[in-house]
């Protein structure tokens, strides 16, 4: 049993003063505000609950920067995407174990306590089959269990190059399955996750450019009831394409041929019309907003102020973890919309109300749908995932309630987060993951030989 005392802590009922929360066996079993502290507690200031990542590619961390020279031709996406094949053709297991282990460790002390792996890396480098066919999951998994974030593992069914089963491209040969291999994926993947605390699973077809319609039908009953998360309406070539195959859009031939409901998470979504986004919002589903990434690659602007007036629902991602950190990505989304509208505090819920607050409001509670988690937050029965903020940090100090989520989205940049508990356990203390060096040190490894 582990008791801890803070000063303030946000409850799902609003701030409270004085909180006590003692956690056995990974979850909170207890939270009680207004109490001092007692012998044996420890003691932090500020306490919030810790949020899920709820879309990243783990391998795609190893390349983060090195697709920043700009070629001879008008950089998007799409060029971008040759960048990250070529690095993914070149990584061994052991590289996607140390690349993915670093990623967690900094995902953990950036505040992320749950991340939703989109796992599409699945085979060797020639394309062939591992001996066990989740061998890549598996390595996720490790990784996972060493930093002691939570997964949910979604592995990615890739089948096409592009719109109505196109062959798939040559650095694609490392993501693409049948549904028959993709179900032996799907079996061997629940067993790499089996052991893992907090651990679960999903299914990620990968876009409407790489599965077929009957190919969409017959994977998504592999989810067996967990969520279903695919990338839509990314880029306005995808639009296009979708288009030239369906005469629809993504998202509208989504909502006209799946059952969107709230297992469903539509990555992206930045290209929708007026009323692409109310039908999406009624649906219940989740928009997976990867801010950093989307800014990275020019992908353009998620319209999350009508999103939001329509009743959605979003959480955050980090992707392509070219940066890693939960007030990064609530930053760049809130700034995305004040550059668009050109008015400050656009996203906040209404007159006087905090914007961080509502930005971290929307991301715990959208990630959690998105990664299928029913209790979270400091409340009992939940996963016991716990960030304290430093309150010395001069972009904290003096700061309580909500002022203190702005003080740390908007003003702090790093050195704010103080301790975080993942499962109960701290994974972090003054700012390190336990790891954090040996961690660097494999990562490094693994890096400095694919990139010389």
């Amino acid at each position: 049993m582990t008791r801890l005392h803070f000063a303030s802590a946000l409850l799902p009922s609003g701030w409270a003063n004085d909180v006590q929360v003692v956690i056995t066996a990974g979850a909170i079993a207890e939270v009680t505000p207004g109490v001092a502290p007692a012998a044996g507690d420890e003691r932090h200031t500020i306490a919030l609950p810790g949020l899920a990542s709820l879309h990243s590619h783990a391998f795609q961390r190893g390349m983060a920067g090195l697709a920043e020279l700009r070629g001879d031709s008008t950089d998007t996406f799409w060029t971008w995407r040759e960048t990250m094949y070529r690095f993914a053709l070149a990584m061994t297991p052991d590289d996607v174990t140390a690349v993915a282990t670093q990623l967690y460790v900094e995902m953990l002390e950036q505040g992320f306590t749950r991340v939703g792996e989109f796992h599409y890396l699945h085979h060797d480098r020639d394309g062939s089959h591992y001996s066990d066919i989740g061998e890549m999951a598996a390595r996720i998994a490790q990784a996972a269990e060493a930093s002691g974030i939570a997964l949910t593992l979604l592995p990615s069914f890739y089948a096409h190059g592009s719109f109505g089963g196109a062959a798939p491209h040559g650095g694609q040969r490392r993501f693409i399955c049948s549904v028959d291999q993709f179900a032996a994926l799907m079996a061997a993947s629940r067993k790499a996750i089996a052991r893992l605390p907090g651990a679960n699973i999903g299914i990620a077809p990968h876009s409407l450019r790489a599965v077929t319609p009957d190919e969409l039908a017959e994977i998504i009953p592999l989810a067996e009831g967990g969520p279903v998360h695919i990338h839509a309406a990314e880029q306005v070539r995808e639009v296009e394409d979708c288009l030239a195959w369906s005469e629809r859009r993504p998202v509208q031939w989504l909502l006209e041929h799946v059952p969107l409901d709230r297992r469903w998470c539509l990555i992206h979504a930045t290209h929708m019309t007026d009323e692409e986004v109310t039908a999406f919002a009624k649906t219940a589903a989740v928009a997976g907003l990867c801010p950093i990434t989307e800014a990275s690659l020019g992908d353009g602007i998620f319209p999350a102020r009508e999103f939001l007036a329509a009743g959605g629902k979003f959480g955050v991602g980090t992707d392509s973890n070219v940066l890693v950190g939960v007030a990064d990505e609530l930053r760049q989304l809130e700034y995305g919309q004040r550059l668009k509208h050109r008015q400050r505090n656009v996203l906040s819920s209404g007159a006087g109300r905090s914007t961080g607050r509502t930005l971290f409001d929307h991301a715990l509670a959208g990630g959690a749908q998105a990664m299928a988690q029913t209790t979270v937050g400091l409340t009992p029965g939940a996963r016991a995932d716990i960030v304290t903020l430093d309150s010395a940090h001069p972009s904290l100090v003096g700061r309580r309630g909500d002022a203190a989520i702005d003080g740390w989205i908007f003003a702090a940049g790093n050195g704010a987060i103080d301790c975080v508990w993942a499962g109960g356990h701290k994974v972090v203390e003054t700012g390190r993951h336990r790891m954090r060096q040996i961690a660097r040190e494999r990562f490094n490894a693994s890096v400095l030989r694919l990139v010389t």
